[in-house]
Order: C-alpha cells, then structure tokens, then sequence
C-alpha cells in the first residue's frame, strides 16, 4: 500500500499540465556560450559575471518562445556550475523564470551520493526545481534523502536507468547472473520506489531516465516501471525520433515526457532565422508530433 501523500504531488501537476496543454515535451536548457548569439552573448568573455548574465539572457528567451509548447524545462546543471557562483546564480534565477511562466523545471542534476551529502544534494536542488535526476547506482541510502526531500516538497525524482549515451552499455547492459541486464535490475528497484509515492493520477513521483536513443529499451522499461514516468532524452540532437518513444505512452498521456534540448534551443543555426522564433517553432513541431504517436 502506497504511504500517503501530501497534496499537489509532481506527478500530479505533471498530469494536469500534460492534458492541459497536449503536450508531453521537455526542452532542456544547455546553454553554451560560443553557440548564443552574439547579439545576447554581449560581453561575456570578458568574465564569468558577464558571462553568466549571458546565459540567464538566453535561457530566459528560450523560455518565453517555447512555454506555449512544453510542459517543462530541464536546466543542465554542469553549463551553470562551469560558471562558479555566478552561474549558480544564474541557474536560481531562471529556475524561477520558469516557474514563474508557469511551467515545471527538472534540475538535471544527476546527483549520486550517500548520508549527509545526498542530503546536502536534495537541499540544494529540490526547493529550487519541482523534480531532479539522481544516480542510484550507489544502492538505497543514496536516494532516501531525495525520496524523502521530494515527499516534503511534493517533488519528482528521476533515476538514472538506461542513459541515452553509447557508453551506458559498458556499465547498463552487463548481464547478470539470472541472464538479464543490470538495467533491468535497476529498473526493478526503482519500480519498488515507484510504489511508495503514488498520486492521485496513478502515476509515481519517483521516475526514471530512459535513452530515446534505444527504442526497445524504451518498451521494456514502460514494462518493468508501470507507474513511473519515462523521461527520455536523446531526440534530436542524438538522433532519435518521436516514432522511437511511442511505446514508453501506455500506462497514460503523462506516463512519458520527451526531453530535446540542442535541436530546439538552438534551432536558429539551422533555419538561420531570429533565434527565439527558431526555437518556438521547433518546439512546437515537435510537440505535435509527440502528441500523435502517444496515441492520446
């Protein structure tokens, strides 16, 4: 039996904002400085205060063209930290940019640690963001203190299962004793986890993060995680397609979120047009297309 929980859980305000808005998709906000424009990129090699201004610019423009079309933005934390405090700062603000436009933010943190440091980890991101991806390779004790932060604040928490990059399958894909993948292992844990943080919508605040890039990954983990939400990266930039994720939609429109994040942000290297138009329109495309191989 599921432990009770607060209201307004993530997976929840995630629900309601997917059939509001038809929209399953996620743009991720990597913002690297020598693709801005250089237009918003201003004085920003002149230092790392500059520079991060630059970046919150930009994060805030792709925000404003792109909130019509998703559900969510997923700010990499690494293009932030590069940028010491000042970066972090900037990171805070457009968090709360984000938020402020209505939309829910997924801190791609992916933290991984035990004791008080998973806890200084959960603090520090949780109240800024509505959900975070952590690793749980560490075992149990490395996700209590973000399971337990996430039920405080009624957030999500994105585990690490199969990752989009060719390399995961040095670590993911080793084949345990009984025949099958470590993943699958994993994904049977996070299952676990799942259970104990179910909302009204039947879907899970604790997710998992499977690659778009290995399509019948995506089947077997909507298998082996009913209630948790997919959170697929890998579309786009790293060649996956929407075609690739239909398959992660059965237990529900909001089961699955879309993550893409070069491809939309940086739409306007392509189409050679005004950079926010650029991405608006590509994020709209992609929304649509989402949508219909969902099947909802």
């Amino acid at each position: 039996m599921a432990t009770e929980l607060a209201v307004a859980q993530f997976s929840d305000r995630l629900a309601e904002a997917v059939e509001r808005k038809r929209s399953q998709l996620v743009v991720g906000l990597d913002p690297r400085l020598e693709l801005i424009p250089v237009e918003v990129r201003g004085d920003a090699h002149l230092d790392r205060e500059q520079a991060a201004d630059a970046v919150e610019r930009y994060c805030r423009g792709i925000v404003d063209a792109v909130a019509p079309s998703v559900v969510a933005v997923k700010p990499q934390l690494a293009f932030f930290e590069a940028l010491g405090a000042d970066g972090f700062r900037a990171f805070e603000q457009v968090c709360a940019y984000a938020r402020a436009a209505g939309l829910l933010v997924i801190a791609d943190a992916k933290r991984g640690d035990i004791g008080s440091t998973a806890r200084a980890y959960a603090s520090a991101y949780l109240p800024l963001a509505d959900a975070v991806t952590v690793n749980p390779y560490l075992g149990r004790d490395s996700l209590d203190p973000f399971l337990l932060a996430a039920r405080r604040e009624g957030a999500g928490v994105f585990c690490l299962v199969k990752t989009s990059n060719a390399g995961s399958a040095d670590v993911q894909d080793a084949i345990l004793t009984d025949g099958e993948p470590l993943w699958h292992h994993v994904a049977r844990l996070v299952c676990e986890w799942a259970e104990e943080a179910v909302g009204e919508s039947g879907l899970s605040n604790v997710g998992a993060v499977v690659g778009a890039t290995y399509p019948r990954a995506v089947g077997e983990a909507r298998r082996l995680m009913p209630q948790s939400v997919l959170l697929l990266p890998g579309v786009g930039a790293q060649g996956a397609t929407p075609a690739d994720v239909a398959r992660a939609f059965t237990s529900g429109p909001a089961s699955a979120l879309v993550s893409a994040s070069r491809s939309v942000i940086y739409a306007y290297r392509e189409s050679g047009g005004d950079w926010r138009a650029s991405a608006g329109a590509e994020a709209a495309r992609l929304r649509g297309e989402i949508w219909a191989v969902a099947g909802w």
